[in-house]
């Protein structure tokens, strides 16, 4: 089985996705559907995805439970609430019974546009993050390397918490510059509550520049800090779409882990995401 831990659908006829501005990402903007997904993701052996959330807008987790209940590609979902609201955790088993409620996985919430480097930090979202631990789902992170400190704070203030670092932490690859997010990223790795997603790096590449060398140094970081049995593979779709087709960002995977063995293998493409987000 290959699961692809890391993708997104969006129709804008339903709700506007208001983080696509500007002429480079002019291109997505237009509908992106699970029948949009499936052959390709099929194409390339993708058995189970993983659906993540877009836009801190309440109603969308709802609807992702729902479209998971109805596909059979979609094993999980990583939705969004607010993490700060006093009642989370009342939100989050109001969430679990809802039709599709069974398939949330976890939570995200966009810290890259939080201006606070330190918001995770905060007491009312460590009640937050603490009542995710409460109702056995992940936090997925999705941060810059400026913000990977307090990553490394929260994720070791609340050892119940698996974190999921999404994108290896959105390395500045286009630069070429390695530090200082190298050193936060194996400070994070060294806390046994933390995993990564190998995914994203096309994007943060540039369309157009990137290649496997170019992404390898990266891949080849977060493989020695984490070791493949915490790391998933995710195609970040359709986003990666900007710089590579989904069989690309599959086909690089494989190139920049081909040293590893069979189980190593099997753990970065499947066993990580089915054993983190109990697919």
């Amino acid at each position: 089985m290959t699961v692809d831990a890391h993708h997104h659908v969006w129709d804008l006829s339903v709700r506007d996705q208001d983080w696509i501005t500007g002429p480079e990402l002019q291109p997505l903007r237009r509908n992106f559907t699970v029948a949009d997904l499936e052959p390709e993701a099929r194409a390339v052996g993708v058995d189970r995805t993983v659906l993540v959330q877009t836009v801190t807008v309440a109603e969308e987790t709802p609807e992702f439970l729902a479209l998971a209940a109805e596909s059979e590609l979609i094993g999980g979902v990583v939705g969004w609430t607010d993490l700060t609201r006093p009642d989370v955790a009342d939100e989050l088993a109001r969430l679990a019974e809802l039709p599709g409620g069974a398939y949330l996985r976890g939570i995200r919430h966009q810290v890259q546009g939080e201006p606070d480097p330190d918001w995770l930090l905060r007491p009312d979202v460590r009640r937050g993050l603490a009542a995710m631990a409460g109702a056995g789902l992940v936090h997925d992170l999705v941060v810059l390397p400026h913000q990977l400190p307090a990553c490394v704070k929260a994720a070791r203030g609340l050892p119940e918490l698996t974190f999921v670092l999404d994108h290896l932490g959105k390395p500045p690859i286009a630069s070429g510059a390695h530090e200082p997010w190298a050193t936060h990223v194996r400070a994070l790795a060294a806390l046994p509550n933390t995993v990564c997603k190998l995914s994203g790096m096309v994007t943060e590449a540039g369309p157009g520049t990137w290649t496997a060398d170019a992404l390898r140094p990266y891949a080849d970081t977060v493989l020695d800090a984490f070791g493949p049995g915490r790391l998933m593979f995710g195609s970040d779709w359709p986003v990666c779409t900007l710089a590579a087709s989904y069989g690309q960002v599959m086909d690089v995977a494989h190139e920049l882990t081909a040293a590893l063995g069979s189980d190593e293998r099997e753990d970065l493409f499947s066993g990580t995401a089915t054993r983190v987000y109990g697919l």
